[in-house]
């Protein structure tokens, strides 16, 4: 397939990928609000109410609405009855298309990183759909284990484990293939969810009424637990996603670390939300715990990315030493040996057809166009991708200080 047509396949399933995320976050979010928001009915003996866990009276879009939850099931089925499942499924498929043409199509350049570990692109693959596969089945053995009953001690084990998942992936891939494979293994735990737990539960609610049987509330109440965890992985996911436009993140030193914390920051900062929504924890007190959780972390992450004054010291001193322009040959030649394979009009690379986001990397002065992006991409060793050229830290260096001397000029 041509550079062209790629692209455009990468940008259609971006778009597909986007649109049904949205929707399927969008009502995963209104669910889990409108079920904390619910206000318990005054039930009359024999009445309507009896059956009703609670109801919530709404404004929006010029009208009112009115929602009522049963305990297990209404009396009668409804003639229309509308569910919510498509959006999860689509989202994912259009998920692991993505990774598929992306990272998996070029896994030499997206996932391996020699200097990491030496894994063949069919390894690395492998190691990658083992992860997507592995943890759905260890994580489902969790929630049918014993520990479903502790809710408290099941979100502890889990985790741990998602920890552990990231320490275990940020050392075997590059960090930016890390990250994505973290971030599509919780997408796909997240899916299966709706797959193998929630839907089939309210298939069975249905199929009870339908049949005449009483309901069994124990399936609606997996259901609701896997949904309860759904919710706590979402923002874990939207950080992976948007991680991969900032280097600073997958390329630090201890990129395990930043994914656990960006994880737990996001983990807490939903709770806020779902915090602020129950009636019996609205209260400012219990509200802040999780908020100033989720921003003491953020502020972590931030102060301990800060760049280190050695890397900015070798820079500076390499800058000095070249800022009466002695090494622009060795520049040039870095250049065209390390950025312009893949940041060519016609790259010579292996795996690409065009240059990535259309940057023109050939000569010195492009590079000079691009001064500060390139700064961040080399200070965090995210370019070149996988290190594909292989540049040496001594030419890492030499580039930085040149980009320095010239930007103080």
């Amino acid at each position: 397939m041509s550079g062209y047509f790629a692209d455009w396949l990468a940008l259609l399933l971006r778009w597909g990928h986007v649109v049904t995320g949205i929707a399927w976050i969008g009502a995963s979010f209104y669910f889990v609000w409108l079920d904390n928001s619910l206000e318990p009915l005054t039930a009359t003996p024999g009445g309507e109410e009896a059956g009703i866990a609670g109801e919530l009276w709404a404004v929006h879009g010029g009208g009112f609405y009115r929602a009522r939850k049963y305990r297990v099931a209404p009396p009668q089925l409804p003639a229309t009855l509308h569910w919510f499942y498509w959006e999860a499924y689509t989202t994912w498929l259009t998920g692991f298309a993505l990774l598929s043409v992306l990272y998996f199509r070029d896994a030499d350049a997206y996932l391996v990183d020699a200097a990491v570990r030496a894994l063949t692109p069919a390894q690395a693959i492998g190691a990658a759909l083992l992860s997507l596969c592995g943890s759905w089945l260890v994580y489902d053995a969790l929630c049918r284990s014993p520990l479903a009953g502790q809710p408290r001690l099941l979100g502890g084990v889990i985790a741990l484990l998602t920890g552990a998942l990231a320490y275990a992936l940020c050392g075997a891939f590059g960090g930016r293939g890390a990250y994505m494979v973290y971030g599509a293994t919780l997408g796909t735990i997240m899916v299966a969810n709706v797959l193998f737990v929630i839907i089939p539960g309210q298939r069975e609610l249905v199929r009870a009424k339908r049949d005449g049987r009483e309901p069994d509330p124990a399936p609606g109440l997996r259901g609701k637990q896997r949904s309860v965890h759904n919710t706590y992985f979402t923002l874990p996911v939207l950080f992976v996603m948007l991680s991969q436009h900032y280097p600073m993140t997958f390329g630090a030193r201890a990129n395990w670390l930043v994914l656990v914390a960006m994880s737990a920051a996001g983990a807490s900062l939903r709770a806020w939300f779902v915090f602020r929504h129950k009636p019996a924890l609205r209260t400012p007190l219990v509200r802040a715990v999780p908020a100033a959780l989720g921003i003491a972390l953020l502020a972590g992450v931030i102060v301990a990315l800060t760049p280190g004054a050695p890397l900015r010291n070798r820079a500076a001193a390499s800058g000095a030493a070249m800022a009466d322009g002695a090494a622009e040959g060795r520049v040039a030649i870095i250049v065209a040996g390390r950025c312009a394979p893949c940041h060519a009009e016609h790259p010579t690379q292996a795996g690409f057809g065009t240059a990535p986001n259309g940057l023109m990397l050939q000569t010195p002065e492009q590079l000079l166009t691009h001064a500060a992006a390139a700064e961040v991409q080399l200070t965090a060793q995210a370019m070149p991708l996988g290190n594909l050229t292989g540049m040496t830290p001594e030419e890492r260096t030499l580039l930085l200080g040149w980009l320095q001397a010239h930007s103080r000029r």
